[in-house]
């Protein structure tokens, strides 16, 4: 049977370019494209794709916020991220969020079929760059022990939000972005301060100089 596949990516070049790719080879079928992130979950659950093909920037719900959504619906479908960006601030969050792989929208055509079968699989796959990045970070602990780790400006803009007293409803509406992404990026936040919850997040943030007074 071919591998049943889901393309979410907000530029249309970019999904006739995959989609056309994939229906040339008999191992696969791509059964639905998302124009963003709510597409994408809604897609996910009335197709039950076996891989989707995510891209991390898209407009609303963005990648990181679907990937959130589908985790919480107990979603089947692995879910390979396929981008442009693979710095700290990106890759981490996709791998913690669930996704079964990270590649970089430059692999090669032979490279991309390879990484689906093998997410298709459930296994893990990633681009050398990202791959350097994750061996990087585990084999040198010691400069970035748990509770120690920066965070990205969208952290920080979240955790002032949050230290206002905002709502997660509230912080997405003034940063344009969804409830799934802020909540992913407490997440990220509560794992890089060492923290189980709002009020801890923003005590240490307080304690560590990263809040104002004001």
């Amino acid at each position: 049977m071919p591998i049943r596949l889901l393309i979410a990516d907000d530029h249309p070049v970019v999904r006739d370019g995959l989609g056309g790719m994939f229906a040339r080879d008999p191992g696969f079928e791509v059964v639905g494209e998302a124009a963003d992130g709510a597409a994408a979950v809604r897609l996910a659950s009335a197709l039950r794709p076996d891989v989707i093909l995510m891209d991390l920037r898209m407009p609303g719900l963005d990648g990181l916020g679907a990937l959130a959504e589908l985790a919480r619906q107990g979603s089947t479908a692995r879910v390979l991220v396929l981008t442009t960006y693979d710095t700290d601030s990106y890759v981490l969050p996709a791998i913690q969020a669930g996704a079964t792989g990270y590649l970089l929208k430059d692999a090669p055509r032979a490279e991309l079929l390879r990484a689906v079968r093998a997410a298709a699989r459930g296994e893990a796959v990633l681009s050398p760059s990202v791959a350097t990045r994750l061996i990087t970070r585990v084999r040198t602990p010691s400069a970035q022990p748990p509770g120690t780790q920066p965070l990205s400006q969208r952290e920080l803009e979240v955790l002032e939000l949050v230290a206002a007293g905002n709502t997660n409803r509230e912080a997405a509406a003034r940063l344009l972005i969804s409830q799934a992404t802020v909540k992913s990026h407490l997440l990220s936040i509560y794992g890089k301060l060492g923290v189980s919850d709002r009020a801890a997040a923003v005590a240490e943030a307080f304690k560590r100089g990263l809040l104002g007074p004001g």
